[in-house]
């Protein structure tokens, strides 16, 4: 059956359009044509601007101009056909991307067959030319995933001094303590990039964090739990020893938190001021920390590029210490594109792919994955194995004709072990005879995994000269909006890389008030 045009627009702009009063928002899912699965990491591209899928091959972008059925969609990515056709061709909620498998001989025409480690060194020789390293100012997106379990937790009672501190009181705080927990946070800024890390800046634009703060509650609980207990059995001015093994250390009552800590009379006037500043400090403090930790986390995260010299992913510039192999040529839209397999010759902890542009050598994407634990630390009962770091990185052309980070996915994972004599001791020296009040001695084999996420988007790069970085100063007055289930409202008016399944069906066990 043949569609009349009258009848094929309205269905495109249905399918592929939400509208909203001043804008629009673009949607689609693109999956490879052979075998059905999501493309992760295509480019998108429509009127100047870029989105890139996300690893179920979802994208989805605001359109702040007038949108035509006439205007082109450009959608590319490594190892596939380009698309470039109007809004009006697409008829379908899925858009197929054929993939262009090339064999060596049938790309490359040159008076010279480089090896593996030549193409690596050019890539080397040309970093300053096709990258941009100056200031700049960056509109970025970041999403954070951390998931924590616990694997283990098992203990022994040898001596407990407080009828309280009884296994049925731990018991239960292991009962509490939440098995499995994801957080989610994202951010939208601007983030001011210098040569140092430790100079850059950010201009936080928004912020949210979805996670199931009913587990906090929990654990709020029982902190009132223990705190009751300490309060009826502990003395204010005690002091206590830990000791582990042959190892000890001193702690005062006055750092051992809240537990001393007495409740505000709502009557007296000038305590509950003095609190209400407390309070008003401590948020700004948190407003601090919380733009603090995103632009170290951000930071670190570009400093580790593999187009810098300290990077962990240092095959660029130190190619001998890895077994290189040209595995093929494939292409990114017209251009033909190098694939070079590495992997570790000693010591380095990543193998990986890099795809390396045959015309001016720039590194436009590195696949990696650590092949040893990149920590392996075991002492005395203490264990920490950092055992996951995978990736992609993608870089794009600009239109100066240079490089800029475009993508940046990365997952690590670490366990962490105790397996360990606990004693804690309460002493007094203001209490005549001996010192030692209460003593709860445990033994604890415990463990704990956690895997964390970091999905970097970069939509708009410009540079920057040093005035305009000087001029800049950070404010303070964002904090993360708290979310107990995902909210697909929150971002409305914003680009963001498209949520994943999981963060889109997240859903509080309890709603709290809070």
């Amino acid at each position: 059956m043949i569609m009349s045009r009258a009848f094929v627009f309205p269905f495109v702009f249905c399918l592929f359009f939400s509208a909203a009063q001043h804008a629009q928002s673009l949607s689609s899912t693109i999956v490879d044509s052979v075998s059905k699965k999501p493309v992760p990491y295509a480019t998108v591209q429509l009127n100047n601007k870029g989105m890139i899928t996300n690893e179920e091959g979802k994208f989805k972008f605001l359109l702040k101009d007038r949108i035509a059925a006439s205007d082109s969609l450009f959608i590319s990515c490594i190892g596939y056909e380009s698309i470039g056709k109007p809004i009006s061709a697409f008829t379908d909620s899925l858009i197929y991307l054929k993939p262009k498998a090339i064999e060596l001989q049938e790309v490359i025409v040159s008076n010279k067959n480089y090896e593996p480690k030549e193409i690596i060194e050019l890539v080397e020789e040309n970093i300053e030319k096709n990258y941009n390293t100056g200031l700049s100012k960056k509109r970025l997106f970041l999403r954070e995933t951390y998931q924590n379990n616990i694997i283990k937790t098992n203990y022994e009672i040898k001596k407990s001094t407080i009828d309280a501190f009884n296994k049925n009181f731990l018991d239960s705080v292991i009962q509490t303590i939440p098995k499995n927990n994801v957080y989610y946070t994202e951010m939208l800024g601007d983030l001011y990039v210098s040569d140092d890390a430790e100079t850059q800046k950010l201009d936080l634009i928004k912020a949210s964090e979805l996670y199931d703060k009913s587990k906090d509650l929990d654990i709020e609980m029982l902190e009132k739990k223990f705190n009751k207990i300490a309060k009826e059995n502990i003395k204010t001015d005690s002091y206590f020893k830990i000791k582990s093994g042959l190892f000890g250390t001193k702690v005062d009552a006055e750092d051992i938190g809240d537990v001393f800590k007495e409740e505000v009379d709502s009557t007296d006037v000038a305590a509950l001021n003095k609190h209400i500043e407390e309070e008003k400090k401590n948020k700004e403090e948190r407003r601090e920390f919380f733009l603090e930790y995103k632009r170290k986390t951000l930071g670190n995260l570009f400093q580790n590029l593999p187009i810098f010299k300290d990077s962990d992913y240092n095959v660029i510039y130190k190619p001998r210490r890895y077994e290189l192999t040209l595995e093929n040529h494939t292409y990114i839209g017209d251009q033909a594109v190098y694939v070079i397999r590495f992997v570790p010759d000693g010591s380095p902890e990543f193998e990986g792919v890099l795809y390396i542009n045959s015309d001016d050598f720039a590194l436009i994407r590195m696949d990696f994955e650590n092949t040893k634990p990149l920590r392996d630390f075991k002492l005395l009962g203490i264990s920490v194995n950092e055992y996951l770091a995978k990736g992609s990185i993608l870089f794009d052309k600009g239109p100066d004709q240079k490089y800029y980070l475009r993508y940046y996915n990365i997952i690590k994972g670490v366990r962490a072990g105790i397996k360990r004599p606990l004693t804690i001791i309460e002493k007094n020296k203001h209490v005549k005879g001996r010192r030692k009040q209460n003593e709860l001695a445990l033994k604890i084999d415990a463990s704990f995994g956690n895997i964390n996420r970091y999905e970097l988007v970069v939509f708009d790069e410009e540079s920057i000269n040093s005035g305009q970085f000087e001029a800049f100063k950070e404010k303070t007055g964002v904090l993360p909006t708290y979310m107990p289930d995902y909210d697909p409202n929150f971002w409305k008016g914003y680009d963001i890389i498209e949520p994943n399944q999981a963060i889109k069906e997240f859903t509080s066990e309890v709603q709290s008030e809070h």
